[in-house]
């Protein structure tokens, strides 16, 4: 069984739903902290052949609040994010199906932030045909308190997992040797060079995946999906 653990994001570029693909079954952290300058709250669009941010308000908390804490704040103007995306990308070849998927996931059901960020994704994972399992991290029998590799390979572990994919980028945090003798094999996830046609050169690389659907039918995206290497 395959696994993939990551921390909830706003939005994710199209690495993340690679990630989310290639794995039999998904972790999702609500009891990890957050952190004020990740891709939690915000994340890019393409606005003016050039980058722009879209970001959730949320109310103030403790500066080490674990995102489950989290609340968006009550004047979160997703009305004017809204706005602010139709004018982005009302010219883009897949602006309708894409805003009407956006119009009916943008506005909170609750004002719990995890909650709203899981709902986004998995909406758009279903729209994507994306068939993982997502588990919320706090649901599994681990000690919760460990960190970093110990605490991957407690889950790991919990769930049976018998290969652990991770982004690239935590090439220097995870030991292939130490997962193999616990007879996991551990990979490394890196997303090819991408691009596509936007409105203008250059591409702007690595946006949220909006501009990838504002851009692309489900069926390019399906094969975008497969665009990665393991290493």
């Amino acid at each position: 069984m395959k696994l993939a653990i990551m921390q909830p994001y706003f939005f994710p570029y199209l690495g993340y739903f690679q990630l989310i693909n290639c794995v039999d079954k998904f972790v999702i952290y609500d009891n990890i902290e957050f952190s004020k300058s990740g891709w939690m709250r915000r994340n890019r669009i393409l606005n003016c052949d050039r980058d722009r941010y879209i970001v959730v308000s949320l109310k103030k908390a403790s500066d080490f609040s674990h995102v489950c804490d989290l609340e968006i704040a009550e004047n979160y103007n997703f009305k004017k994010m809204l706005r602010i995306i139709k004018g982005a990308y009302e010219r883009a070849p897949y602006f309708n199906a894409t805003y009407q998927l956006l119009k009916d996931i943008i506005p909170p059901q609750n004002y719990q932030l995890f909650d709203y960020l899981l709902c986004i994704t998995k909406s758009l994972c279903a729209f994507l045909e994306i068939q993982t399992r997502f588990i919320i991290s706090s649901s599994i029998c681990i000690n919760h308190s460990l960190k970093a590799q110990e605490k991957v390979m407690a889950l790991c572990t919990a769930l049976n997992a018998d290969e652990y994919i991770n982004p690239i980028g935590g090439t220097h945090l995870y030991d292939k040797s130490v997962f193999a003798a616990s007879g996991i094999k551990l990979s490394f996830h890196q997303i090819s060079d991408i691009t596509y046609s936007q409105f203008k050169d250059p591409f702007v690389p690595n946006l949220s995946i909006i501009d990838v659907m504002m851009f692309n039918s489900k069926a390019k995206i399906q094969e975008l999906l497969n665009m990665y290497t393991l290493s």
